[in-house]
């Protein structure tokens, strides 16, 4: 970690959070997670207060990690980390069949990244959804630095209950971020509500999949890893998002785990006997050096008191997500296109 990267990380830990708030917003984002004796159904019933606190807390690394685009992909030999985030952007934009000058909505839009990729690939304006003030402040700033901000905008709400009026957006897409809905069904019913007749909703889901076995210790385990590691109420099957989707009104024209199929896996990056120069801040070194500047840069004071239990919290995340990848109960890419009727 360069000196600069290690500063601009430190200056960016907390979000929108006081400095002096930090810990106490780790303990009480903890304290929503099994391992800390929480529940699921307060997670769910105080989703927006998790998912913020854990986006304030955790975006910072994010950026340091993955650059703009929070996500994974899946990935062909010989293709680098970033160039199969492109792709995996490029490929949802297709499947959407984007025009040029369409009115497109991101929903859980992080940053942004995804969002201007795929306005400069398509063409089209998109509007990002987010109910983080910090990531929207920042996403900000880097639609007007890539000089796309008159066609790329964000707006702060809950993707729940989205201050749009009906049939809106020409497509709606979700990349990693619908798996923090308290409920899928009212989630899809409100993204079918913005979308125009005869439109496409299409995203990649985080979800369990078949071979997970509720009654497995280590299966649970691995779930939960995941859900503190990643600001997460719970983790349904793809089944049940297949089952919302179609009890939402939406017509589904094709699903599939794309993990499945992708000839690199797709928790490579975060395996511990994985070794890559081009993303080596995913790496297990790379995540070890990060660990370790963060705890020198808290005990020196540039870093807020609780970074150090925001790196560990995201280093479980990273083994659940390893472990879940490795035996295949777990995938972050469940792709589906489902159709608003016209």
């Amino acid at each position: 970690m360069s000196k600069s990267g290690a500063l601009d990380l430190a200056s960016g830990l907390g979000g929108k959070i006081d400095k002096t708030d930090v810990l106490s917003a780790v303990e009480k984002y903890e304290k929503y997670h099994v391992f800390h004796g929480g529940e699921e159904e307060e997670r769910k019933s105080n989703y927006t207060d998790m998912v913020n606190k854990y986006y304030d807390l955790a975006t910072s690394f994010y950026e340091y990690g993955w650059g703009e685009s929070f996500h994974f992909a899946h990935r062909w030999k010989g293709e680098s980390l970033r160039e199969s985030i492109k792709r995996h952007e490029h490929f949802l934009s297709l499947q959407l069949g984007l025009k040029p000058g369409q009115k497109v909505l991101d929903v859980g839009c992080g940053i942004g990244g995804p969002l201007r990729e795929i306005s400069r690939f398509s063409h089209v304006s998109v509007t990002g959804v987010n109910n983080n003030e910090y990531q929207i402040t920042r996403g900000k700033e880097l639609n007007r630095l890539a000089g796309v901000d008159e066609i790329c905008s964000f707006v702060k709400a809950d993707f729940m209950n989205m201050p749009f009026p009906e049939n809106s957006f020409d497509a709606v897409y979700a990349i990693e971020a619908t798996c923090h809905a308290p409920d899928a069904y009212g989630c899809y019913k409100e993204i079918y509500r913005v979308l125009k007749p005869g439109q496409c909703f299409a995203a990649y889901e985080w979800c369990m999949t078949g071979a997970f076995d509720p009654n497995n210790q280590e299966h649970q385990k691995i779930k939960a890893e995941i859900e503190v590691g990643d600001g997460l109420p719970d983790i349904r099957l793809t089944t049940k998002c297949l089952e919302a989707l179609k009890q939402a009104g939406f017509e589904v024209m094709w699903e599939r785990d794309l993990a499945k199929d992708s000839p690199v896996p797709w928790y490579l990056p975060l395996d511990k006997n994985h070794f890559s120069l081009s993303s080596f801040r995913l790496t297990a070194v790379g995540r070890f050096i990060t660990r370790n500047m963060v705890k020198a840069l808290e005990y020196v004071g540039f870093a807020p008191k609780g970074s150090q239990r925001v790196s560990e919290f995201l280093e479980k995340a990273a083994e659940g997500l390893v472990d879940g990848g490795r035996r295949e109960i777990f995938t972050p890419m469940y792709f589906f296109l489902a159709r608003k009727p016209e």
